[in-house]
Parts: structure tokens; C-alpha cells; sequence
């Protein structure tokens, strides 16, 4: 063989060890991102079960020193049944903000109708779980969201979008509020 030709197949050689390693990479890559936002989600799914299970506890704790509707309480309780039956992402969101719509009327009911109760500790107690859980699922949701945003981008860019294509990886669907979340809910404190 001729030295030319040698160098030609070395070339050759290095050329498709350089582009089968960028493959290997870039798909590790993906892979390490794919796997980072589905545990942001599950991090979304735990502080949103913890809250499905922290409150009812917390509102049969203080249902003793409140005669509240009954509704109000079915609603949660129906909420949170419909939440730990959901399976998807999707479900999960729509039993969540079912969720949201039950405690935001309680609150509005204490508030409204029970002002007098706003000294009882147990008011209290529950008051401060539902906002510090709130605010736990709104700081997850925005680390999802977060993380959704770096791996879909990863998968818009290029080259990575060429290997993301040939290798089947998918764009991975965002957090999405409610329709009539943007406004801002109306509460009366007469």
C-alpha cells in the first residue's frame, strides 16, 4: 500500500472516530437532560401530592373548631381523590388546579365568613401550610418549567437537533395554567 493511501484511510478513520464520538456524546447528553426534566416533574408531583395529603388533614383538624360547608370539604376531598387516581401529567395539572379552586374558595369562606376565627391556632396553622405549599409548588412548577426550556432547547439547536431527530428524541411540553388563571380572583373581606 502506498503511504498516500495509508494517510487517506487514517483521515478516513478519524473523521468517523470523531463523528460516532460527537453521536455518543451529544446522545448522552439528551439522555442526561430527558432524565433531569422528568425528576423536575417529579418534584411537581411530590410537592402537589404533599399538599393533596397535608390538607385534608390540616382542614379536619380545624373542621372540629369551624361548622363549614360541607361542599367545600367534599370539593377538596373529591379534588384530591381525582389527583391521586390521575396518572398523566396532564390529569395530575387538572386535578391540581381543582385543588387550587377548592382551597381558594375555603380561604375566601374563612376569610368572609368566619373573621372571628382568624385568632384560632388551628386557622392559623392551616392558613400558613396552604400558603407555604402554594408558594413550594409555585417555586417547583418554575424549576420545571426551568428545566423544560434548557432540554427544548437542546433539541432546537444545532447539530444536536440533527442527532435529536435521527435518535427520537421529542420536545418535552410545558407547564400550562388554566384558561381565566391570568386574572386576578376577586376576594371580599366584608
Amino acid at each position: 500500500m502506498k503511504k498516500s493511501t495509508v494517510t487517506v484511510i487514517g483521515v478516513i478513520g478519524i473523521i468517523v472516530i470523531g463523528i460516532v464520538g460527537y453521536f455518543i456524546a451529544t446522545y448522552n447528553s439528551l439522555a442526561s437532560a430527558e432524565n433531569s426534566v422528568d425528576a423536575k416533574w417529579s418534584q411537581v408531583e411530590n410537592v402537589m401530592q404533599r399538599r393533596a395529603d397535608l390538607i385534608p388533614n390540616l382542614v379536619n383538624s380545624v373542621k372540629g373548631s369551624m361548622k363549614h360547608e360541607t361542599e367545600i370539604f367534599s370539593a377538596i376531598t373529591e379534588a384530591r381523590k381525582e389527583y391521586n387516581q390521575a396518572s398523566t401529567p396532564e390529569e395530575k395539572v387538572a386535578a391540581d388546579n381543582k385543588i387550587d379552586q377548592s382551597v381558594g374558595t375555603m380561604v375566601s369562606v374563612i376569610k368572609e365568613s368566619y373573621p372571628q376565627l382568624a385568632s384560632n391556632e388551628n386557622v392559623k396553622t392551616l392558613m400558613t401550610q396552604l400558603e407555604g405549599t402554594e408558594n413550594r409548588i409555585a417555586v417547583e412548577r418554575r424549576n420545571y418549567i426551568t428545566e423544560v426550556q434548557s432540554y427544548n432547547q437542546n433539541l432546537v439547536r444545532f447539530p444536536k437537533n440533527l442527532v435529536a431527530k435521527m435518535l427520537g428524541f421529542e420536545k418535552k411540553a410545558n407547564f400550562k395554567a388554566e384558561p381565566g388563571a391570568e386574572k386576578v380572583p376577586d376576594v371580599s373581606f366584608e
